[in-house]
């Protein structure tokens, strides 16, 4: 009987998706040995923190250095799990070098330093793994360089963030503010003790980067996409997009235009009967548009750790079929070989055209809903409706004001005019409102 043929795993970074990879790849090792014919073992774990494994994991070797990893001739595949882009992005370049396979989750190191790490990766003839940079569990990077391969992307719609989900989904269905829901997404585990990434929409941006380059075959980093939060959102604006129909969700949009291409995050109003509408929680959905295909939403979790350590085994089980059959480098990292990857337009934001929703706090006094008519009026902004709420506070009032389609270059410049007039009081919301195509 001839041998079973063997892949060794080196891990680096035993945290909470590393944790979740050394789990999925014990308890499935029977499942994917029938699947793979192959024995596919982690043979060794290095974590600067760790000074001991769980009993279950106690007979694989922990170091705290990576490096020693990296230099063991036995390992056949890097999985880095430790985040960031220092030192991820020395370890993964050492690997490549060394001539190693590299899986990662990192979606900030691919969305800003991608492309060097994959032109080094395709001159030492190794594959790059990314499945859980994007979706958690989701297999939406498979699924769009294999599955929709014969397609023409032509829009790329999500939700992306599951922390950020789920602090809308809470301040939604039971009307807590905003900061008091962060405070308690931090106590049960759902957000980081610093939340900027996700709340202020960074890291939907890496996971949009990480997408646009691989649906267009264009190189995007995040810095090229605008970036808008959610922190600014307020119970109002949740029960008033209730009122409009909508809810308000933190969207990625990339549209493909064929010349130019959008690349926006930002809270969106989006109408009740749209599926995105309805992914609640720290559920994650992303849908696609092809030319061939039509319409397709990915759901499920994006994040957790054996959700995501379910997708990084994903990763090392293709790389280690590639291994055995000899075929690495059968699907190129990005779905476009490298040479065929070319630059794009991104369209200023200043170009797009949409409905949008503005409130601001104006002093309770005739001819102030005349004065704002009049500035939209001038900037060739229609109105498609007003509502005037009760008072706040003794002497001002709410006044909210929902457009049909403009030019987000004049709506902006229209606000910043309503901003400085004496009779408001503070700081104008804008929120953009999805116009279904």
């Amino acid at each position: 009987m001839t041998a079973m043929k063997e892949i060794k795993v080196g891990l680096i970074g035993f945290g909470t998706v590393g944790t979740g990879l050394a789990e999925v790849l014990l308890s499935q090792r029977e499942r994917l040995a029938k699947r793979t014919g192959m024995s596919i073992r982690l043979a060794a774990i290095a974590d600067r923190s760790a000074d001991a494994m769980p009993e279950r994991f106690s007979s694989i070797p922990l170091t705290k250095d990576g490096m020693e990893l990296i230099d063991n001739p036995e390992l056949d595949i890097i999985v880095e799990l430790i985040g960031g882009i220092e030192p991820a992005k020395t370890l993964v370049m050492r690997a490549i070098a060394a001539g190693k396979h590299v899986v990662t989750a990192n979606k900030a190191l691919l969305s800003q330093e991608g492309a060097d790490i994959f032109a080094a990766a395709a001159k030492q003839g190794v594959e790059v793994g990314f499945e859980a940079s994007v979706g958690g569990g989701i297999p939406v990077i498979k699924a769009l360089k294999e599955g929709l391969v014969a397609n023409r992307i032509l829009s790329i719609m999500g939700i992306m963030n599951g922390t950020a989900n789920y602090i809308l989904t809470r301040m939604t269905d039971e009307g807590v503010p905003f900061a008091e829901v962060l405070k308690e997404a931090q106590k049960l585990g759902f957000a980081e003790a610093d939340p900027t990434y996700d709340i202020e929409g960074i890291d939907t941006a890496h996971k949009l980067a990480i997408l646009m380059t691989i649906a267009y075959g264009m190189p995007v980093t995040h810095k090229q996409i605008t970036t808008e939060g959610i922190a600014q959102i307020e119970p109002m604006d949740i029960e008033l997009a209730r009122e409009f129909g909508c809810r308000i969700k933190l969207l990625a949009i990339s549209r493909n235009h064929g010349d130019h291409v959008e690349a926006r995050v930002h809270p969106t109003m989006v109408p009740q009967h749209h599926l995105l509408a309805s992914v609640n929680g720290a559920f994650n959905a992303i849908h696609f548009q092809g030319d061939t295909v039509g319409n397709v939403l990915l759901y499920g979790l994006g994040a957790g750790m054996i959700p995501t350590g379910s997708a990084v085994a994903a990763d090392v089980v293709d790389i280690a079929r590639n291994i055995a059959s000899g075929s690495v480098g059968r699907v190129p990292a990005l779905s476009y070989l490298p040479g065929q990857m070319r630059p794009r337009r991104i369209t200023p934001m200043g170009e797009l055209y949409g409905p949008y929703y503005f409130r601001c706090t104006v002093l309770d006094q005739p001819g102030v809903l005349a004065l704002v008519a009049g500035i939209l009026a001038k900037h060739e902004i229609s109105i498609e409706s007003v509502i005037q709420k009760g008072r706040k506070e003794i002497g001002v009032v709410p006044l909210v004001v929902v457009t049909h389609s403009a030019r987000e270059s004049a709506v902006r410049a229209a606000l910043d005019e309503i901003g400085q007039l004496d009779c408001v009081t503070g700081p104008v919301v804008k929120i953009r409102i999805l116009e279904e195509e």
